[in-house]
């Protein structure tokens, strides 16, 4: 198929071996008195989708993720000394936190995880609501809730999201609670 453009009017024109077969005119597209322009379908097109381009690969899993479960006796030092690579982050709703939480531990609650962890989820908002910078990707994250379901409901839903360092403290605020003899006495 191919389009000639001459004038105002566009014919366009089907051939093959024994048959050539013209179809009504199309209207013209502000095109400059006596210009020519042809078109083919046979041409390969570019077609710019988003400006944004987006990368298929994932960021790999470091070795510190290779063990997607954090025990207290690893979890304690990195707790009295906090660093902006490893974020310690409480799944638990805010009401939950307020009896007591891990040191140096963020809230992000459950039920808020999900969208704030989208990549459309802009920083700035993510820092005015949560009170903390958002994650990025290479940075290792430790989930942990109340007794550890949450916490690995988190950590899936973080690795869904592209976040590949994720570990999750499976014994979560009970066995730290009990370990540093504090907090939650009614389970």
């Amino acid at each position: 198929m191919s389009f000639t453009r001459t004038g105002p009017m566009a014919l366009r024109t089907l051939r093959s071996a024994s048959l050539s077969l013209s179809v009504r005119p199309l209207p013209s597209l502000a095109v400059t008195s006596g210009a020519t322009r042809s078109f083919s379908s046979a041409s390969p097109v570019r077609m710019v989708v988003s400006s944004v381009r987006y990368d298929s690969r994932q960021p790999s899993r470091s070795a510190w993720a290779k063990n997607p479960i954090i025990k207290y006796e690893e979890l304690k030092p990195l707790t009295q000394q906090p660093t902006d690579n490893v974020l310690l982050v409480d799944v638990r709703e805010p009401d939950e936190v307020a009896l007591g939480s891990i040191p140096s531990a963020v809230n992000l609650p459950l039920s808020r995880l999900k969208d704030a962890l989208d990549r459309g989820f802009n920083a700035g908002d993510f820092q005015k609501e949560f009170a903390f910078s958002k994650p990025t990707y290479d940075q290792n994250i430790i989930f942990f809730c109340r007794s550890g379901k949450r916490s690995a409901n988190a950590a899936e839903l973080a690795s869904e999201r592209g976040y590949p360092n994720i570990r999750n403290y499976q014994g979560s605020w009970l066995d730290w609670s009990k370990r540093e003899g504090e907090g939650d006495k009614d389970d």
